[in-house]
């Protein structure tokens, strides 16, 4: 059953060249307009089931946070409808429903209130949030004295105690120190598990993946792509690629001269050609992951990853143009799909030669694995052209190949570090008196 059910929104503003303009559109009425229309969401249509938790990504000014306006009911849309079911507690722009002339315990009453609480009901709950806060005397000063971090403890802290069936979250923790942003990943998941429905809003894909059971993709006020995190945020992150593919090549790109290779390609003498899962696959094909395989030391082929031991992530490549450049790698990702680790070649130091059309090269990462909790971990290959900081995505498959750790000894969160153990004591030396 839906806690939030949008259907065919729109949402446009008017933009007015000059402020004169808007006082001429009021005095003519409807006989002229002064304006043109911005459209902020476009025939956007989501059904968000109770208790899940919902992930918006997109770019800056792709109508994410309008959208969660329009759920909280600060706006209303232009056309389409908006049905919520149940109280929501929203966390929006960093200060917003916050008098800044009041004190924090004003504005904890205040916020209260505006969702319906009585005093009673707000002061039974006032010790919980103060107490998450951690704010100190503060609360009893005026808001406008808080520092940004400050100001979205005490937000949020209101947000999560006021019993809402929906929070909305709208990348005000990006603002919080790595202490307090700990505490309110743990509470998001404290209330997930309470049946709270939660909407958030994050540039933060690691956020996303392992948070939200669902994810949109808002690109420019219309809905690109909706349904399982994984899939959603893979795309949306090969179109930021090639979007700053594009806009490198516009303003960056060097000019150099076409030359022709009369020697025969280059060919590795060990070619990796199988690529078991493609669960996505982007890049812009002038090179080209042929395959990938993990491998014992001794070169053997895998069915498990074993626990502390040596293996090779072996990935071949084959280029369809030149590159000038390049630059293979992997990242690993556990069950969740949360990037845990990842490396290439220019990372490592190692300078490749430029490839020429029809070059075959097979790259050996030789990895000394710690110890890991048994869950399935996947390994998604990539050749790319440029440097470490500016770089082009020739070839780059999600998820190529994926593989079951062995079970080992209790592992606590994702892996064991190596670790030495030293005990330090004084030993006490009793002696006897009168013996």
């Amino acid at each position: 059953m839906g806690a939030v059910h949008i259907r065919e929104v729109s949402k446009s503003y008017p933009i007015y060249e000059r402020p004169s303009d808007r006082l001429k559109e009021l005095l003519t009425g409807n006989r002229r307009s002064y304006h043109r229309d911005f459209w902020a969401l476009r025939d956007i249509s989501l059904e968000i089931p109770r208790g899940s938790t919902f992930g918006l990504v997109g770019e800056n000014g792709s109508g994410k946070s309008t959208l969660l306006q329009l759920i909280a009911g600060i706006l209303r849309p232009t056309f389409g409808s908006i049905a919520v079911e149940g109280r929501i507690s929203a966390l929006l722009e960093l200060g917003s429903g916050f008098n800044p002339e009041f004190t924090g315990r004003d504005n904890v009453f205040l916020n209260g209130a505006i969702l319906g609480l009585s005093n009673k009901e707000i002061e039974q709950l006032y010790p919980a949030i103060e107490s998450f806060a951690e704010i100190g005397d503060f609360i009893n000063q005026p808001v406008k004295t808080y520092s940004s971090g400050m100001m979205v403890r005490l937000a949020f802290a209101v947000a999560i105690n006021v019993e809402p069936d929906i929070l909305m979250v709208d990348e005000a923790l990006a603002v919080g120190d790595i202490y307090f942003r700990q505490r309110c990943m743990r509470k998001i998941h404290e209330l997930h598990r309470r049946g709270v429905t939660i909407i958030f809003v994050s540039h933060s894909a690691a956020d996303v993946k392992s948070l939200a059971q669902q994810a949109a993709w808002l690109d420019q006020g219309r809905l690109v792509e909706c349904g399982e995190p994984d899939r959603v945020i893979a795309k949306y992150l090969a179109a930021m690629v090639n979007k700053d593919s594009q806009y490198r090549r516009q303003f960056t790109r060097e000019t150099r001269e076409e030359t022709q290779n009369a020697l025969a390609p280059i060919l590795a003498p060990e070619v990796v050609e199988k690529i078991p899962n493609i669960d996505f696959r982007y890049g812009n094909r002038e090179a080209e992951v042929l395959g990938i395989s993990l491998l014992s030391e001794e070169g053997e082929e895998l069915a498990l990853l074993p626990q502390k031991a040596s293996v090779i992530v072996r990935i071949s490549v084959r280029a369809l143009a030149e590159v000038s450049m390049p630059i293979v790698g992997f990242l690993m990702r556990n069950h969740l799909g949360v990037d845990l680790a990842g490396t290439n070649t220019a990372l490592e130091d190692i300078l490749l030669p430029s490839f020429n059309p029809g070059d075959i090269y097979t790259i050996d990462f030789h990895l000394e694995l710690p110890e890991l909790y048994p869950a399935h971990f996947s390994f998604t290959p990539a050749i790319a052209n440029g440097t470490l900081e500016a770089f082009e995505v020739c070839d780059l498959i999600e998820n190529a190949i994926s593989l079951q750790a062995e079970k080992g000894r209790v592992v606590y969160g994702y892996l064991h570090f190596p670790c030495k153990v030293q005990v330090n004591a004084i030993t006490k030396v009793s002696t006897r008196v009168g013996s």
